[in-house]
C-alpha cells in the first residue's frame, strides 16, 4: 500500500501544479490583451512619424544631419529588448539566438558591439556569455512608459554622435498572432532610406528658425519612438508566449494526473486481489 500512497501523493501535487499553470495562463490572457491595446494604440504615431522621416531621407538638404549620413562602420551598437521574467517558451532564447548570430557575422568583419539591454533575461544573458554592455533597464513592469527607455537610449545616441559607433540596431520580438513571436533586427541610425507609400511627389522642407535643431529633436523622438514600439510589441509578445506556454504545462499536467490516476486504479486493484487471495488461501489452509 506504500506505493499506492506515493501515487496518490504524486497526484495532489501534480494537480496542485495544474492549478498553478492555469491560474498564470489566464492572467497572461488577460494581460496580453491589455499590452496588445497599448501596441495598437502606438502603431499609428509610430506609422505617421515613419512617413515625415521618410520625406526628410529624401529630401535634398544643404547639410544633412548625422542621422541621415552613412559611414564606415568599425563599430555597431545594438539595443535588446527582452523580458523580465522566464515561464514565456522559448521567446527570449530564439530572440538571442538570432542576435548572436547577427553579432557572429558583424565579427567576422572585424567590427565590435555595444549593446544595451532592456530586460532583465538579457542582462543575465550577457552576464553569462560576455559582451561589452554600456547601459541596462529592468523592472519595466507589464505598463512600460517612454520616459524610463530614454536614458539607455541617449546612451547610444551619445555613443554614435562621438564615434564610438557607426550603426544602431534594434533586437526585439515582433508580435505576429498569438501563436508567433518573430525575431526582429531593424537599424535604426543611420536612418535607411524607406519607400514613400501613396505618394505621386516629394517635397524640400522650408525650415524655421533652424533646419538642424529641428531635425535634431525629430529624428530623437523618431528613434524613441521606435524603440517604445519594440518595447511593447516585445510585452505583447511575452504575454502571448506565457499563455501559451501555461497551456501547454497544464495540458501536459492533465496528461500526467490521467496516467497516474490509471496507475493508482491498477496498483489499488493489485492490492485487493493480492490481499483477497491471502485471505482465501488462509481460509482454505483452515
Amino acid at each position: 500500500m506504500g506505493f499506492v500512497r506515493e501515487i496518490r501523493s504524486k497526484i495532489k501535487s501534480v494537480q496542485s501544479t495544474e492549478k498553478i499553470t492555469s491560474a498564470m495562463q489566464k492572467v497572461a490572457a488577460s494581460k496580453m490583451h491589455r499590452a496588445q491595446d497599448r501596441m495598437r494604440a502606438s502603431r499609428p504615431f509610430a506609422h505617421q512619424i515613419n512617413e515625415v522621416i521618410a520625406h526628410l531621407a529624401a529630401a535634398s538638404l544643404d547639410n544633412p544631419h548625422p542621422y541621415l549620413i552613412e559611414r564606415p562602420v568599425k563599430n555597431i551598437g545594438v539595443i535588446v529588448v527582452s523580458s523580465d521574467r522566464g515561464l514565456c517558451g522559448g521567446m527570449n532564447i530564439n530572440l538571442f539566438k538570432s542576435l548572436i548570430s547577427f553579432m557572429k557575422e558583424w565579427k567576422e568583419k572585424g567590427v565590435q558591439t555595444d549593446i544595451s539591454v532592456f530586460g532583465k533575461k538579457a542582462e543575465q544573458f550577457f552576464k553569462v556569455v560576455g559582451g561589452h554592455v554600456v547601459s541596462s533597464v529592468t523592472g519595466l513592469g507589464d505598463k512600460p512608459v517612454i520616459q524610463d527607455l530614454v536614458g539607455s537610449v541617449h546612451v547610444m545616441l551619445t555613443a554614435f554622435a562621438e564615434g564610438r559607433i557607426d550603426r544602431l540596431y534594434l533586437v526585439y520580438n515582433q508580435f505576429v498572432n498569438t501563436m508567433t513571436q518573430k525575431p526582429q533586427i531593424e537599424q535604426l541610425i543611420p536612418v535607411p532610406q524607406q519607400p514613400l507609400t501613396n505618394r505621386t511627389h516629394r517635397w524640400d522642407y522650408l525650415y524655421e528658425p533652424n533646419a538642424h535643431s529641428l531635425l535634431e529633436r525629430l529624428l530623437i523622438r523618431y528613434i524613441e519612438s521606435l524603440v517604445y514600439q519594440g518595447v511593447v510589441e516585445n510585452g505583447a509578445c511575452e504575454q502571448a508566449a506565457r499563455m501559451i506556454a501555461m497551456k501547454n504545462a497544464s495540458d501536459n499536467a492533465q496528461e500526467i494526473i490521467g496516467d497516474l490516476k490509471l496507475m493508482y486504479n491498477k496498483a489499488r486493484q493489485a492490492a485487493i486481489t493480492r490481499e483477497l487471495s491471502e485471505i482465501v488461501a488462509g481460509a482454505a489452509a483452515v
